[in-house]
């Protein structure tokens, strides 16, 4: 990469040595990391979820050597408040609050992250840390060695990271994703004061270039909805996807988009797929508008007409 690129956009550090391939942590360190998700589809299993987090708050609380991080981000007015809580023996050590102005919320999540990873380990005699945070996928792009624009804080923490392990085989980190409406009464606190906090720009701010980038593109999706919509080009047979919960799935570009990346793996897939939602697809239904003299009836002979 081209040594200006970095000059001009200084998120950016490929040639780090944190990601060389014979010494990412991912690599040597594999079993010194892990990460506990949630499955939102059943309240049980929020319950649940709930009394882990207990267990474990109980089980730290009685031993000096662990500390557990709970950090929250929230963003009001294009400004994102990360607020940090650092609880060693059923007590918060260290309250940590940074807001800064346009910027995306994994920028602030990972940064928040970095802080509280780097107070962490200077802590005299602590062995385990357990980081609750509601972005798991943010804490995931830590041990991500591919190019993206948060590498400067990954090298970062990465740095911190190796150094704790290497003093002994003992230490870990592991990370628990812990959903606002989970309750949970040690990171209800943190999300309760991330979202009081109100802070409006004053002065004129920088624009980063993910921020810039997702302005962006959110006024595109906003502008093509509002066309698609007010101009009928939607037309009769445009098939709406939903999810789980049968409600209507937007369109999106974060996380792998909304539906397509379910398709995009195949071109032929991908086809089909949009033939399908437009209802353009080779089957009885469409030949029977565009091609009434042709056979129509389904198949299988237990309908009529052959639709998708």
């Amino acid at each position: 990469m081209d040594n200006r690129f970095n000059e001009v956009l200084p998120l950016f550090d490929p040639l780090n040595k944190e990601f060389s391939p014979s010494s990412c942590i991912i690599d040597i360190f594999s079993s010194w990391f892990s990460f506990h998700h949630y499955n939102k589809y059943s309240n049980d299993i929020l319950i649940a979820h709930s009394c882990q987090l207990n267990n474990i708050a109980i089980t730290f609380s009685l031993d000096h050597s662990c500390t557990l991080v709970v950090t929250d981000t929230g963003i009001k007015n294009n400004v994102a408040t990360s607020i940090t809580h650092i609880h060693v023996c059923d007590k918060p050590i260290i309250k940590t609050l940074h807001h800064i102005g346009n910027i995306i919320s994994t920028k602030a999540e990972l940064f928040a992250i970095r802080c509280s990873i780097s107070q962490a380990i200077n802590i005299q005699e602590i062995s385990k840390i357990i980081v609750i945070t509601d972005s798991i996928y943010a804490a995931k792009r830590i041990f991500d060695p591919f190019l993206h624009p948060y590498q400067i804080h990954l090298a970062s923490i990465s740095n911190e990271l190796r150094k704790f392990f290497l003093l002994s085989s003992n230490n870990s980190i592991k990370f628990w994703k812990c959903p606002s409406r989970c309750s949970w009464s040690l990171y209800k606190v943190v999300d309760r004061e991330t979202k009081q906090f109100c802070h409006t720009l004053i002065f004129p701010c920088k624009l980063s270039w993910d921020f810039n980038k997702k302005s962006k593109c959110d006024n595109i999706i906003k502008n093509w909805k509002m066309t698609f919509q007010a101009l009928d080009l939607k037309g009769h047979h445009f098939l709406d996807l939903v999810n789980n919960d049968d409600n209507l799935i937007k369109l999106s570009y974060v996380n792998g988009r909304s539906w397509l990346k379910y398709f995009g793996h195949s071109n032929s897939l991908c086809v089909r797929a949009m033939r399908a939602i437009v209802n353009h697809a080779p089957i009885s239904e469409y030949r029977l508008r565009f091609f009434p003299q042709e056979e129509f009836k389904c198949p299988c002979s237990l309908y009529p007409i052959e639709i998708r």
